[in-house]
């Protein structure tokens, strides 16, 4: 048991955000199920979860403010977490060959900010749900955040799906999406509605890339602060080369030469498969996957 430890410990550390989101959910899963079976085995009331979940009314909210971030990493259903973490897992994939890990991680929190503003204002605003109190869990409005930029961005990429075949990226988000509007007055109606939260979220930083600019930017600028305010200094005198900063438009410019290029690699990569593309071609895709 403490290899299996050590060595999830090792994949946490090393793997890329992708990894670290499904290990941190998975973690976060199998402790909240234990501590409820070992609270039940000895009749106990403590629901571990509740700590965790997102508050609908916002006087509770004041006391558990923590439930905006951590609701977005908790599931205490099998199948909820099984499903969302094979989203996350393709999705996640090819959105890191399409933007930067950074960005990734921005828009995990993000969109699921933007799920638990929509569940907190549809709950305190609609007639639907007077007099009415819920809880919000799940990791499903930060991944629909990611889903739907990633469909917006190559729309036309084909996946295959299991009984169905080969369906185009576009389609799959328009149905996702479509279920969640028809759903928004069943039983997880809160849920549904966080769904769209992200996927706004998701739509408008396509929005914003394609129009050259980086919704995530101010909340990875706010994190590498925040790395930095409680990195350790080093005392090692460190020599500094100094290079002329571009220009706004030296910046858009080379932004745009590699999206042009990024996008007619992609379109290779789709009609003649990976085996297709020339060494500069794989270098240059594997090396936009890592900015």
């Amino acid at each position: 048991m403490a290899g299996f430890f050590s060595e999830l410990k090792i994949h946490f550390k090393h793997g890329n955000a992708l990894k670290r989101f499904i290990i941190a959910n998975a973690v976060v899963f199998v402790v909240v199920g234990l501590f409820s079976v070992v609270n039940r085995l000895f009749l106990g009331t403590i629901d571990l979860s509740f700590y965790f979940s997102l508050p609908s009314q916002p006087i509770e909210l004041m006391y558990r403010p923590w439930t905006l971030i951590s609701y977005m990493f908790l599931h205490t259903e099998f199948f909820h977490i099984l499903f969302n973490m094979l989203w996350l897992y393709w999705f996640g994939g090819l959105f890191l060959q399409l933007f930067t890990e950074k960005q990734l991680v921005a828009l995990y929190f993000l969109g699921g900010l933007a799920g638990a503003l929509m569940f907190l204002v549809v709950y305190n605003t609609l007639p639907f749900f007077a007099n009415q109190a819920g809880l919000l869990q799940g990791a499903s409005a930060s991944i629909m955040a990611i889903v739907i930029a990633t469909a917006f961005r190559i729309p036309d990429f084909s996946v295959q799906l299991f009984l169905i075949g080969s369906v185009k990226l576009k389609y799959i988000a328009a149905a996702t999406i479509l279920i969640d509007l028809l759903s928004m007055t069943s039983a997880n109606s809160g849920g549904h509605f966080a769904h769209l939260g992200g996927a706004l979220l998701g739509y408008f930083f396509f929005l914003s890339y394609k129009r050259g600019r980086d919704l995530t930017k101010g909340f990875n600028n706010v994190m590498d602060a925040l790395v930095l305010l409680f990195k350790p200094k080093s005392k090692v005198r460190m020599k500094v080369k100094y290079h002329r900063a571009e220009t706004d438009q030296e910046y858009r410019n080379r932004r745009s030469n590699d999206n042009k290029k990024l996008d007619e690699v992609l379109d290779k990569l789709k009609k003649s498969g990976y085996e297709s593309l020339t060494t500069e071609e794989k270098k240059f895709l594997f090396d936009a996957s890592k900015k």
